[in-house]
């Protein structure tokens, strides 16, 4: 996914900035970069790769090199970033988390307008690139930045950092979220809540869907008023989100612990106890155990000394080595025990088969799955939350295609809860991976633990629900 930070100050923010951009490890692992403005240095930028190390070890080193009162950072899940533009706007940095389905059409089209892009490996376009492109197509920041919400098709938040300020603009339908943080003498804005405490912000204001403020020392300034219309990924408070981030109000711990006591008083099944997989699952866990009345156990745990967040090596048998070596099962509270182990979500399957042949290795008796949201059944055209590339990299959909010949056959009827096709392909999901059970969150149960009304979520990935963004409806 991904996730950016920025700080404007009356004084150095460097160190802001550096550690502001830390907080939002746990949504990228892929590059990461900073650039800060300083009045005399001008723009001074890094960018470095995050798939062998880590964003404080990369960086720390290089901090004496910066200076300014203004910057932005990004932990980026895509393209390296931030980009540096010399335009008729002005000179500018910009970071993005985005997903941009039609990059190829769009690329083309400012191509046959004699405008230049650069390409990175692989002839991949770099999608901030492209975006900055688009903004320099308009007369101001703000006319730019609506042409982005015009020819987008899928999803785009962005900083920008000018020699008057940083630019804030959230997605057209608010699928990311972006946060603004005060403290004296200082502003700071985020993908989330979670960076801003230890820095002594105190969060003011959430960015509404399309809003584009502008942000100095001296306050916020609305250039763009928000769309009506909101989408915000309901994925944030299943998996993204750090436990103590807050999105539009509402705390992702709080969400999980919701939806598993849910799960909890509406089970039937007889358990001894009840784990979660680190480390989003352990909210849903810590509910369902208050739910259910069964004792919360630590029956995996992740090793984190080494392994705080999961690289992505370029092998796949290193890739499914890694997933392993960070989660250890404890054989004293496994072994003859019927166990219930919580998870965020299956996509494809794979890892939660692992654990669950693991745990019935070191002598469970039985387990039970319960996953924190509805099966994936649609893949994201949003948000880049799974590397696949195939929509038969879901389970669902491998289960669909074997059940109907066609895997996008009868969508609506595998989605909807409780229906003959729905029970017929959890319970194949729950004989595939080998557990003694499966059940799913319900997504009735999901948004009113998120206390958003239903069309103000996206819930795409579980019902197809989702719309792209169109400015005549707005």
């Amino acid at each position: 996914m991904g996730g950016f930070f920025g700080t404007i100050s009356v004084k150095d923010c460097v160190n802001d900035l550096f550690y502001g951009t830390d907080y939002n490890s746990h949504l990228g692992t892929k590059r990461a970069g900073i650039v800060t403005f300083d009045n005399e240095q001008g723009f001074s930028r890094s960018i470095h790769s995050l798939e062998r190390d880590y964003f404080r070890s990369r960086f720390e080193k290089e901090l004496e090199g910066f200076a300014g009162k203004s910057g932005i950072g990004v932990i980026s899940d895509t393209d390296p970033q931030p980009i540096l533009i010399n335009s008729h706007l002005g000179r500018y940095a910009v970071v993005t988390v985005a997903k941009v389905n039609n990059i190829r059409e769009i690329a083309h089209e400012l191509m046959e307008k004699r405008m230049h892009l650069s390409e990175m490996s692989a002839n991949t376009i770099n999608q901030t690139e492209l975006i900055a492109l688009l903004i320099n197509t308009g007369d101001t920041f703000e006319e730019g930045i609506r042409l982005v919400y015009e020819k987008v098709k899928g999803s785009c938040s962005m900083l920008l950092l000018t020699e008057n300020g940083i630019i804030a603009a959230r997605d057209a339908l608010g699928r990311t979220p972006i946060v603004i943080g005060k403290k004296d003498g200082a502003y700071a804005v985020t993908s989330e809540t979670t960076a801003l405490p230890n820095l002594d912000f105190k969060p003011i204001k959430d960015v509404g869907p399309g809003e584009i403020v502008r942000i100095t020392t001296d306050g916020i300034e609305v250039l763009k008023k928000p769309y009506s219309r909101c989408q915000i990924c309901s994925f944030l408070w299943v998996y993204y989100g750090f436990p103590a981030s807050d999105f539009e109000g509402v705390n992702t711990e709080f969400v999980r612990e919701c939806n598993g006591k849910v799960m909890g008083e509406e089970d039937d099944i007889e358990a001894d106890s009840v784990c979660g997989i680190p480390d989003s699952g352990v909210g849903t866990a810590l509910g369902y155990a208050e739910g259910r009345g069964i004792p919360y156990k630590r029956a995996v745990l992740k090793y984190t000394p080494t392994w705080p967040r999961s690289f992505t090596p370029g092998n796949q048998s290193r890739r499914a080595l890694v997933a392993k070596m960070k989660l250890i099962p404890n054989h004293s509270l496994l072994k003859d025990q019927k166990i219930v182990m919580c998870d965020d979500s299956i996509v494809r399957g794979t890892q939660l088969r692992d654990n669950v042949r693991t745990f019935f290795e070191y002598g469970a008796k039985e387990v039970h799955a319960r996953i924190s949201c509805p099966p994936l059944v649609y893949a994201c055209p949003f948000i880049g939350f799974t590397a696949s590339k195939s929509e038969l990299e879901l389970i669902t959909r491998r289960i669909i295609k074997d059940f109907e010949g066609d895997a996008s056959k009868n969508l609506d009827k595998y989605a909807t809860t409780d229906s003959p096709e729905y029970k017929r392909m959890v319970e194949e999901i729950g004989r595939r991976l080998e557990l003694s059970s499966v059940k799913f969150n319900k997504i009735e149960t999901l948004i009113k633990a998120i206390g958003l009304p239903k069309e103000r979520v996206c819930t795409h990935c579980f019902d197809g629900s989702s719309y792209f963004f169109d400015k005549d409806k707005e």
